[in-house]
């Protein structure tokens, strides 16, 4: 653990060791696989792959990453697309599990891959990004692994339109009609407008002066939104109490395992670590944010567990709304929830 979407040139990733999308004769390639051979440098590739020879449909082998910042190139054999009647989808999750198993066995605390067979193999992109999910979400949650899926573009997520537009209109509802000063003076002019506009219509004999629309000096403020209402007692209760405290009986109190909740949250092991040990621990606001969806927790729940490491939800925040937003609709799968940030350009949760 982790994993994560980044957007980036995977030649320039500094991952322990990074995938090339090959065939059986681990020849050079175009897009992503000629980047990688230009960058690392062809003739020493080359001889290194020549002595290999070849590789079968959804295997990889290794080689040294010669001038890449990465330690080692795994070469994953992809399947091309024939309409998925030829065990294209077995091939490629082979593909991402042997490249994985590479990793174990080289020692690598982390890999970067690209989104495998989605370019010249005409894989669909949507279906070949669900793929890569599953098959390295599965992996890393039982090895010590951080693994990166480096994307270019937007267009490969597989997560269904209906979701997007449900998010997007949930942000247009709260951050936009909150946040955006500009948003709100339009929306109120075309009002203020629209009224004048009516009354000069509805009476002519009234001067052009006296029904001339208002000037319009600054937006007002947007209410602000009240705080859950929660019981004294409870407040009382948990007076006081640590990020690390609250985190800790939240999971004893679900009967959860340390290892279940650090994996659902996106977490590395060494990280909770240092969370379990320090009763003072300051953890980052994404880490909580986590935390929350790992633990299946509800806005108020949220909104308590995020005081007590001293944060709170913002109105100004996309990603804030966001995961609200994940939160209402009982979203907790880590993965579909740093989809959705990704998608809007922001920071993802864990690590």
């Amino acid at each position: 653990m982790p994993f994560l979407m980044i957007r980036n040139d995977i030649t320039k990733v500094a991952a322990d060791a990074i995938v090339n999308p090959a065939n059986r004769n681990l020849l050079q390639g175009s897009g992503t696989s000629r980047a990688i051979y230009q960058a690392a440098g062809e003739q020493e590739l080359t001889a290194a792959r020549e002595a290999i020879g070849h590789c079968e449909p959804g295997r990889a082998v290794c080689t040294p990453a010669f001038g890449l910042p990465a330690k080692y190139i795994f070469h994953a054999v992809c399947p091309a697309w024939h309409g998925g009647f030829f065990g294209e989808a077995k091939q490629l999750a082979g593909a991402y599990h042997s490249a994985l198993e590479l990793a174990a066995e080289y020692h690598c605390e982390s890999v970067a891959f690209p989104l495998l067979s989605s370019g010249n193999y005409g894989y669909p992109k949507e279906q070949a990004f669900r793929i890569a999910v599953d098959t390295i979400t599965q992996y890393v949650m039982e090895h010590d692994l951080t693994v990166y899926l480096v994307l270019y573009d937007r267009h490969s997520l597989a997560v269904s339109r209906k979701l997007f537009t449900s998010v997007e209109e949930y942000i247009d509802d709260h951050y936009v009609a909150q946040n955006d000063e500009s948003y709100q003076f339009d929306r109120r002019r075309r009002e203020y407008v629209e009224r004048w506009e009516d009354a000069a219509l509805a009476d002519r004999e009234y001067p052009a002066q006296e029904c001339a629309p208002p000037v319009f000096a600054a937006a007002p403020p947007a209410p602000a939104t009240p705080m859950a209402a929660r019981s004294l007692e409870s407040l009382m209760n948990n007076l006081g109490e640590s990020f690390t405290t609250r985190l800790l009986r939240l999971i004893d109190e679900r009967g959860l395992k340390d290892s279940t909740v650090y994996k659902q949250s996106n977490i590395s092991r060494q990280h909770f670590s240092k969370i379990q040990c320090n009763r003072d621990y300051n953890p980052k606001k994404k880490t909580v944010l986590a935390f929350a969806v790992g633990l299946h927790l509800s806005e108020d729940e949220t909104i308590d567990l995020l005081q007590s490491a001293g944060y709170a939800f913002s109105d100004g925040s996309k990603r804030d709304w966001i995961v609200r937003y994940c939160l209402e609709h009982k979203i907790y799968n880590i993965n579909q929830v740093n989809t959705l940030l990704f998608e809007y350009d922001q920071e993802q949760l864990g690590a």
